[in-house]
């Protein structure tokens, strides 16, 4: 996809053209830095680079030995076709500036869509057949290297090369001076945590093909991967405290009494529609009404290292309670949540729960012993659920010491 494309927020800009990297280059330095690349700079010849030279070494070799013009300008030519070739891949480069547009998590398990703008800053000059190697590896490689039993050198690098995911990316139309572009990269992440995403190298063989020109080694952006969703069984609570059946709340929901209206929103179902104020107001309005309350429920978490002994029962840990905050999220039954000795955090819009899936990619086991309680009461918020191990692999959900569900 590619012309004059808003851009939005994101990381800053990289590449020769970037604003912080813009220079004005005098004539002795515009030949310094092509005879003399920067750092992570390279050119380097094809194979058909390669026969090339062999080709003019051959040339050269016979025209001195014969002195005919005729072998002198043939060779003059295929080193003009080499000086041209890499002046030209110079001008490709300059000017270019990429960045990524604004990464949204991550999760395990689930497509992740990674969005990378392009844009040509020279005024006149176009831009041709740039190629994007991108890459993408957990932020801790020790951790990743420690899954895996160490038994060589060989193993742990097998281990680490597991969780990163490499891709080149091709901007296959020419990129016209003052244009810009986004390069889409689909991927899907296979561990919870920190990521960095990175532009390893930027290559092209624009013009003909002799010569390989590469920028490498730029700044990485992080993203968090969240917890996989898993399947779990609900088994259900008898003895909840809190609200009950039939009551009404002042949340927006499904009952039958009036709340509030509201503007229309593209996807909202119009049989919510309220004519009589939509005509009123010259704008569509949309009926709310008011939410019958259910019970509420408290996720309470311990990452305890005594307690979750096995790495892989401690990640399905993060997944139940992942998407068991999203489930209790989704029917309005969750109040808050409590990650081993912090005070509780109150759940109530979207933006809260995002932030909690956050804390869950980012959660270690702990060494220190937890205190017995919270010193907020969690009753006040809601019947209280907790996590235990069972098995080798299951983790149970319990309500006072009885269990609701399990993964």
């Amino acid at each position: 996809m590619s012309g004059n494309i808003k851009p939005l927020a994101g990381s800053e800009w990289q590449g020769p053209g970037a604003p912080q990297s813009r220079q004005n280059y005098r004539a002795v330095q515009l030949v310094w830095a092509l005879v003399f690349p920067l750092k992570r700079h390279q050119i380097a010849p094809t194979v058909l680079g390669l026969f090339l030279i062999a080709i003019a070494m051959g040339i050269g070799t016979a025209a001195y030995n014969t002195g005919s013009n005729i072998l002198f300008l043939t060779l003059a030519l295929l080193l003009a076709c080499l000086l041209l070739s890499g002046l030209l891949s110079w001008f490709n480069f300059r000017g270019i500036c990429w960045r990524f547009r604004r990464l949204a998590p991550w999760r395990v398990g689930h497509d992740a869509l990674v969005i990378l703008e392009v844009q040509n800053r020279k005024s006149w000059l176009s831009t041709y057949g740039l190629w994007f190697d991108l890459v993408t590896h957990p932020l801790e490689a020790s951790s990743v290297a420690q899954a895996a039993p160490v038994t060589s050198v060989r193993a742990v690098l097998a281990a680490s090369e597991r969780f990163i995911t490499r891709d080149r990316l091709f901007q296959r139309d020419r990129l016209l001076g003052g244009g810009n572009t986004a390069i889409e990269w689909g991927l899907q992440p296979q561990r919870r945590g920190a990521a960095l995403v990175a532009v390893s190298a930027v290559g092209s063989l624009y013009p003909f093909g002799f010569l390989k020109k590469s920028l490498g080694a730029f700044r990485s952006e992080r993203v968090l991967v969240w917890p996989a969703q898993i399947a779990y069984e609900w088994v259900g609570a008898a003895g909840t405290r809190v609200g009950g059946t039939g009551q009404r709340t002042v949340r927006a929901g499904s009952g039958e009494d009036l709340l509030a209206l509201r503007k229309y929103n593209p996807g909202d179902s119009q049989r919510l529609i309220h004519w009589k104020a939509s005509a009123r107001l010259g704008q569509l309005m949309l009926r709310q009404f008011a939410a019958e309350s259910q019970p509420g429920y408290v996720l309470k978490l311990e990452p305890s290292a005594s307690r979750w002994s096995q790495p892989e029962q401690f990640e399905r840990l993060c997944s139940f309670a992942a998407t068991l905050a999203e489930d209790l999220f989704a029917t309005g039954r969750l109040r808050a949540v409590v990650l081993a000795d912090s005070p509780p955090q109150e759940i109530r819009r979207l933006h809260e729960l995002e932030g909690f899936l956050d804390q869950l990619a980012l959660l270690k086991l702990s060494e220190d012993a937890l205190p017995a309680g919270v010193g907020t009461p969690l009753r006040a918020f809601g019947n209280i659920i907790t996590f235990t191990p069972t098995g080798t692999h299951g983790v149970n959900a319990s309500l006072d010491g009885q269990i609701i569900a399990t993964a």
